[in-house]
């Protein structure tokens, strides 16, 4: 099974048509990501598939059922968890009171194992959120998320306005959540970030598809990845941060 499925989205701003035929495929346990620079789409898409937006046409299947009609709250129900851009935290709420927001599923995702794994967070359990880094507010969104036990994680834009080196410890924790067995699809500006760390990749273009295939195959076309997603040259390896 398949944790998402969609095809043939159009969405659109009052008369403005910004998914044209949107089909992507989120394979379960597998790290998918969505490319693209910035306005082609990518968080329409999101927002299309979350319910925050409605489609015109088109459906959408999360691990098997029909989501294309339901709100929001309905989609989370069925295990999604969803990261949205810009954060969204509680800026007066302290970090502890912000992981204690969502109502928590059964599951291994636990406010100690939170901790564990964002040990920045535990340092600053009581600081409130507006004096969070960026990256370390980024780290309690994706910890928030955790708590509902997803079993798939929907992440728009987590490097945006990061440093490199917190961008590679962001990178990490998404790569450990598909050895948890979270399934992840990952929005990104950020190509080459999101192909060292993906199974399977999409490259949205002025709202259409232009790209999917698997994630090694458009790392390894250089012109393809210039042409198409807008990489800088500049090389990326999870390795280059120190431990």
């Amino acid at each position: 099974m398949n944790a998402l499925e969609a095809e043939g989205l159009n969405t659109y701003y009052g008369k403005s048509h910004i998914l044209h035929d949107v089909g992507l495929v989120a394979a379960e346990g597998k790290i998918t990501t969505l490319l693209g620079r910035n306005g082609a789409g990518k968080t329409t898409t999101m927002k299309t598939l979350m319910g925050l937006v409605p489609a015109r046409t088109g459906r959408v299947r999360v691990f098997g059922t029909e989501t294309t009609r339901m709100p929001p709250y309905r989609i989370v129900a069925l295990g999604v968890g969803y990261v949205p851009e810009g954060r969204r935290i509680f800026p007066n709420l302290t970090v502890d009171e912000n992981l204690r927001v969502p109502l928590e599923r059964p599951g291994p995702w636990t406010m100690e194992r939170v901790y564990q794994l964002f040990p920045r967070l535990a340092s600053r359990k009581t600081n409130r959120g507006r004096q969070l880094s960026g990256g370390e507010q980024e780290m309690l969104s994706i910890a928030r998320a955790l708590l509902i036990n997803p079993r798939l994680l929907i992440l728009d834009e987590p490097s945006q306005g990061l440093a490199p080196l917190i961008v590679r410890e962001v990178f990490r924790i998404v790569s450990q959540m598909r050895a948890d067995g979270i399934s992840v699809l990952l929005v990104e500006q950020n190509v080459r970030a999101s192909l060292e760390i993906a199974d399977d990749a999409y490259v949205l273009e002025n709202g259409e598809m232009v790209y999917s295939g698997p994630a090694a195959e458009l790392a390894a076309d250089e012109e393809r990845i210039q042409a198409l997603a807008g990489a800088s040259a500049e090389e990326w390896s999870l390795d280059d941060a120190p431990a």
